[in-house]
């Protein structure tokens, strides 16, 4: 597959109501990269996608693939490959049929035809299924050859518009795995768009969340969690717990249920936490609260605690005793787990 950097100079959209879906937008996507775009509905995640498709040109900016200037080129000349949510595919054609329609299309001589097609039936595990009809696959062999229909031409970039969205949580889980392995055999440039955090932190090299049509942070699926550029984006981005600073103390900030441990100069108003970073302890604890409820989720509980007038805290904890509503908890928290935030 051909490596290719992709980037967005200075793009804008806005529809016919006004409605400004992207805001000046700059990005660069690295060659063989793939970026998760994330972010609520309505954020712009999609319009960008578009706009490096093809499908829709942007008011102001242009797009590059390489060095090649591809703003007012359509998507049947822009060389990319794209997997819709709900695949596209053409019913009344076999799972070969289907992948072979662009090379046809192209046309490409049958021997070289036929040739990619078992390639691509082999890559994506169809081998066995080429002479069937769509309607005989399930959700997850569907999902299998609009991908390997999309890679059929050997396109620069391959774009994904919530590629795992139709299928069951289960299903889910097991392709995201699958997709995994292929898009990083294969180095190819690709971009997905997706509302589900857990696939843009598996899938993404980099994710890109967005927040009305404006770049909320840019990074690796670890800097986006752990070191989340706003509220917005540690809110978005997995679960957080918030404390209001009510004051300092020598040993640390007053906050409803307690004293966090901080050793940083100044006192913010407000800190943050992720549920892992809470411990329940048996002895004295940073914060002591009541629970709520626990919950079983396999490898870990959560628990919900109260901790005075604020928000109740979310805990998840590896540990396999069982806890009673009611039951008074104590909680330590390591002062590096704590983090301040600008708006």
């Amino acid at each position: 597959m051909t490596r290719t950097t992709l980037r967005l100079v200075g793009c804008r959209k806005a529809f016919a109501d006004g409605t400004v879906a992207v805001h000046d937008l700059n990005l660069t996507i690295e060659a063989g990269e793939t970026l998760a775009i994330l972010g609520p509905s309505g954020c712009g995640k999609t319009t960008t996608l578009r706009m490096i498709a093809g499908l829709e040109r942007p008011d102001v900016g242009q797009v590059f693939f390489g060095d090649q200037d591809v703003t007012r080129l359509p998507i049947e000349r822009r060389d990319v490959g794209m997997v819709f949510q709900n695949y596209a595919l053409f019913p009344n054609l076999t799972v070969e049929g289907n992948i072979a329609y662009g090379l046809k299309v192209r046309g490409m001589a049958v021997a070289e035809r036929n040739k990619r097609c078992a390639e691509l039936l082999e890559l994506v595990g169809l081998q066995a299924h080429a002479r069937r009809g769509i309607h005989e696959l399930s959700g997850g062999q569907r999902q299998r050859v609009a991908l390997a229909r999309a890679l059929a031409p050997r396109p620069k970039v391959l774009l994904l518009d919530e590629p795992l969205a139709a299928l069951d949580a289960q299903l889910r889980e097991r392709l995201r795995s699958e997709l995994d392995q292929l898009l990083r055999g294969l180095g190819i440039t690709s971009v997905f768009v997706t509302h589900d955090q857990g696939e843009a932190m598996a899938l993404g090299d980099r994710i890109l969340v967005m927040q009305q049509g404006r770049i909320a942070q840019l990074g690796t699926p670890r800097e986006i969690y752990q070191q989340p550029a706003n509220p917005f984006v540690a809110g978005f981005v997995g679960n957080l717990n918030a404390f209001t600073v009510a004051g300092r103390t020598a040993s640390g900030l007053k906050v409803s249920g307690g004293v966090l441990p901080w050793g940083e100069a100044g006192e913010p108003t407000t800190v943050y936490c992720r549920p892992e970073h809470l411990r329940v302890v048996s002895s004295e604890g940073h914060l002591h609260g009541r629970l709520l409820g626990q919950f079983f989720q396999g490898a870990q509980s959560r628990l919900l605690i109260e901790v005075g007038a604020a928000q109740p805290l979310l805990v998840d904890s590896a540990d396999s005793v069982i806890h009673a509503p009611g039951d008074h908890i104590a909680l330590a928290i390591e002062p590096r787990a704590l983090f301040a935030l600008h708006p």
